[in-house]
């Protein structure tokens, strides 16, 4: 073989290398601000799918947001019998955010020690996982009006402590969505839920922190 077919062969083995390197997965777990509602086409627009394309070809991420989850198993909808949550474990991603804490703030669902306990609980069960994934803690987004029994003081005062004190102790990063998204009210139609513009601002601060 002469040099240049050498030089032909060693360049195309490379592009095929680098078409053939595995994707980072990402699981996006999470409530219905997760799943997208909110948003026109969830499909498009809710914020894994903006992360996806913020993060680029090297990374494939897996929207696994479930409308009205709960971190906490005894509540109206716990993410713990849904199937969203069997779909991270069939994924195999490499890093998880998780995003719970909007719906367990509800007056009839909140019961602070039940949430602590569960969410360490969430985080051993996806230490489990093969790929040995990275975990990220998302701090709620801000709840700009009380809907839904949704409590942003409880968000505040309770919540988010719990989930700074178990980042904390499991050595994981945090992702302050809640304080990054302040001043994101008039992209928060309903109080609750993001439109594409408060999406898109969360999808951006969640790629801040895996990049």
């Amino acid at each position: 073989m002469n040099r240049l077919k050498f030089i032909v062969v060693i360049t195309l083995l490379a592009v095929v290398a680098g078409a053939c390197k595995q994707q980072v997965k990402v699981a996006c777990v999470g409530d219905s601000i997760t799943e997208g509602v909110g948003t026109e086409k969830w499909n498009k627009s809710s914020y894994p799918v903006v992360l996806n394309e913020l993060l680029g070809e090297e990374y494939m991420v897996m929207n696994c947001g479930r409308s009205a989850a709960t971190m906490l198993k005894k509540s109206d909808l716990t993410y713990w019998m849904c199937n969203e949550l069997d779909n991270v474990f069939a994924f195999q991603p490499d890093i998880i955010t998780i995003k719970l804490g909007t719906n367990d703030s509800k007056d009839y669902n909140w019961d602070a020690a039940n949430y602590e306990k569960d969410y360490q609980a969430l985080i051993d069960t996806f230490k489990t996982i093969p790929t040995n994934p990275e975990i990220y803690v998302c701090l709620p987004a801000p709840a700009f009006q009380r809907r839904w029994s949704i409590n942003d003081t409880t968000i505040r005062e309770q919540v988010i402590p719990i989930i700074e004190k178990l980042a904390d102790k499991n050595q994981l990063t945090v992702i302050d969505a809640y304080s990054k998204l302040q001043d994101q009210e008039a992209n928060f139609p309903d109080g609750i839920h993001p439109n594409e513009e408060g999406a898109g601002r969360l999808a951006e601060v969640i790629a801040e922190a895996i990049k």
